[in-house]
C-alpha cells in the first residue's frame, strides 16, 4: 500500500497563514478513521528542514499551504506534479522558500515522492492572533474535499 503523507504548513499565530495546518486538522478529523494506516497527517507548522523526512519517506505527498498565485482570486488552488516546482519558485510566503528547498534536496537525494499535490488559498488577513478569516474559513470545506479526492486517486493507483 502506498505511503501518503499529508502535510499542513503555516503559522497558526498569524491569521490565514495557518490555513495549511487548519486544513490538515480538518481533513484528519473527517476521514482518518476510514483511511489505511499508510496515510499520515502531519502538522508541519513552520518546521523547515525538519520536514525533510516526511517528504522523502512518502510515495505521495499532499501539501496544504496559504499561497498567493499570480492571478489571485479568493478560491482554492490545486497544483500537481510538474505544475508545482514552477509555481513555488515564483511565489512568496514566510515558509514557501523552505518548501522549494526541501523539494530540491529530496530531488538531489533521489527521494522525491512520485506524486505531489499542493492545495492552497490566498491569505487575506495575517494579523497576529486573529485566527482564520471568514473568507478563508469558507474555503476550508472545498480544500478538504479536494484533498479527499486526491488521496482517493492515489490509493487506487
Amino acid at each position: 500500500m502506498k505511503q501518503i503523507n499529508v502535510l499542513g504548513l503555516g503559522n497558526i499565530l498569524f491569521g490565514d497563514e495557518g490555513f495549511g495546518v487548519e486544513a490538515v486538522r480538518m481533513l484528519e478529523k473527517e476521514c482518518a478513521a476510514e483511511l489505511p494506516e499508510t496515510v499520515h497527517f502531519i502538522d508541519g507548522g513552520t518546521q523547515g528542514i525538519y520536514l525533510l523526512d516526511y517528504i522523502e519517506s512518502a510515495e505521495a505527498l499532499l501539501i496544504y499551504d496559504a499561497i498567493i498565485p499570480v492571478e489571485f482570486d479568493q478560491q482554492v488552488y490545486v497544483y500537481r506534479n510538474r505544475e508545482l516546482p514552477t509555481f513555488i519558485h515564483r511565489k512568496m510566503s514566510s515558509h514557501q522558500m523552505g518548501l522549494s528547498e526541501l523539494l530540491s534536496v529530496a530531488r538531489l537525494h533521489d527521494k522525491l515522492p512520485e506524486e505531489i499535490a499542493l492545495i492552497g488559498v490566498p491569505p487575506g488577513e495575517l494579523d497576529l492572533g486573529s485566527g482564520i478569516s471568514p473568507a478563508v474559513q469558507d474555503l476550508l470545506d472545498h480544500s478538504v474535499a479536494e484533498g479527499k479526492k486526491i488521496i482517493g486517486e492515489w490509493l487506487t493507483l
